[in-house]
């Protein structure tokens, strides 16, 4: 059974991997090979131009089935308080804090006639060249800026920590900002981990940004994309620290953080999905059932919440209810593309190339857009000997990677510049982007 069904989620805010997309050049023969290819697909040209990142957001935002599963919900602010222990102090850490190490480093290797976009290029610089700072990823690093800095690694949410501190104290404007991107879940124990996404957002004047990102992920990001508050992402950071304690079967630390999450920003859905997987582990039906209903009630498009709302009445005998919700997730399971992508990759895994075929073509079916997809299934028809078939499959997902600006990836840059004006124009399938060299 597909795993969404199997494990309590949790969700962080950090990335997985370290995927940075280029730009490719139209010009040249396989650009006129691409145009063919595009020609002969299942949907017509125009649309994908104009709606590579229209569709992408639709699988991300299908959830609206959701709405009414919990209309009887009213928040009880007397159990809140009694869950949130709210005479606890929240504590005293400053994600931005600039130390003297760091502010030594900057006055050693930044210039001060420096500006604009030469020292934003000089900061990607610093950060990730390998002869400055040389940052590492590291989906455990949980950590302040200067924290960061120190030891020289860090995972999404810490990198925007340490970029932003950077920049402001540069005089660069820079704001955090959340995006979804295409889901990524990672099993520990019982527990599915669900990891959402923060990057960094500037602005250099005019209709010029620039935003900093261990794995951009541009159609997501600039269609789902919003600014949030330095509060928010404190919030955010207790979150993700309360996670790794709960993953690490450390309950009450869990809880604790949960709490300075939600005392940072209440109406945090994660959190509060997150907090009611921690007392569930603990045994409390009432404040685990409490949570995972304040967190849909907060967010109704979050299947997440929803999906743990089944399991937990599952485990409980309550097989209406479970039943309710059940169907709802698998309603939003079905209209998800990737949820049969996933499907087809445990088939392929076992061997069951017919099987996986058919979820891949499913995937497709509801999402023409997306490049794996098409790779997978070329792959799957490699395995099953139709070697024509395959070679189709696997131009497709080439075509689709050039359309969508998404041909080339590596780790080379991690800052990319983005010209308003450009964004969401008719005959452009996403919007301009200039990397640094």
């Amino acid at each position: 059974m597909f795993a969404w069904h199997t494990g309590t989620q949790l969700e962080f805010s950090f990335c997985m991997d370290g995927l940075i997309t280029h730009r490719r050049d139209d010009s040249g023969e396989q650009s006129r090979s691409v145009q063919k290819l595009l020609q002969n697909m299942p949907v017509p040209l125009t649309a994908l131009t104009r709606g590579v990142s229209a569709m992408a957001i639709a699988v991300v935002m299908s959830a609206c089935q959701l709405l009414s599963l919990n209309p009887g919900f009213n928040p009880d602010p007397v159990l809140e308080q009694r869950m949130l222990d709210t005479d606890r102090s929240v504590p005293d850490i400053d994600l931005l804090a600039v130390d003297e190490a760091m502010l030594n480093y900057m006055a050693q290797h930044i210039a001060t006639d420096l500006s604009g976009w030469d020292l934003v290029a000089r900061l990607q610089e610093l950060l990730f060249s390998p002869a400055y700072l040389n940052v590492q990823y590291d989906d455990s690093a949980n950590l302040t800026a200067a924290e960061a800095f120190a030891q020289r690694r860090a995972n999404c949410l810490s990198l925007v920590n340490l970029y932003i501190a950077m920049a402001r104290h540069q005089g660069l404007q820079a704001q955090y900002q959340t995006a979804q991107v295409r889901p990524q879940w990672d099993r520990r124990g019982e527990l599915l981990v669900l990891s959402e996404h923060i990057n960094a957002l500037g602005s250099l004047g005019g209709s010029s940004r620039y935003i900093v990102d261990f794995t951009p992920d541009v159609q997501l990001q600039q269609q789902t994309a919003a600014v949030i508050t330095d509060q928010q992402a404190l919030a955010l950071y207790f979150n993700n620290v309360a996670v790794d304690h709960l993953v690490n079967q450390r309950l009450d630390e869990a809880l604790a953080w949960f709490r300075y999450a939600l005392a940072t920003d209440p109406d945090l859905a994660i959190a509060w999905n997150n907090m009611g997987s921690a007392w569930n582990t603990a045994g409390d039906d009432e404040l685990a059932e409490y949570s995972y209903m304040k967190a849909a009630w907060l967010d109704k498009n979050y299947p997440t919440a929803v999906n743990n709302l089944a399991r937990f009445y599952s485990l409980r005998g309550n097989t209406a209810e479970a039943e309710r919700y059940r169907r709802a997730v698998q309603r939003y399971n079905n209209r998800n593309p990737y949820y049969h992508y996933v499907l087809g990759n445990i088939a392929y895994s076992e061997q069951a190339y017919e099987q996986a075929q058919k979820h891949y073509q499913r995937a497709i079916k509801r999402n023409r857009l997306e490049p794996d997809f098409y790779l997978a299934l070329g792959l799957t028809y490699r395995a099953l000997g139709q070697e024509e078939q395959f070679e189709e499959a696997r131009d497709l997902a080439v075509a689709l990677r050039e359309l969508g600006d998404q041909t080339y990836r590596s780790g080379q840059s991690r800052v990319r510049r983005v010209e308003n004006r450009s964004i969401l124009r008719a005959s452009s399938a996403g919007f301009s982007v200039r990397f640094i060299e």
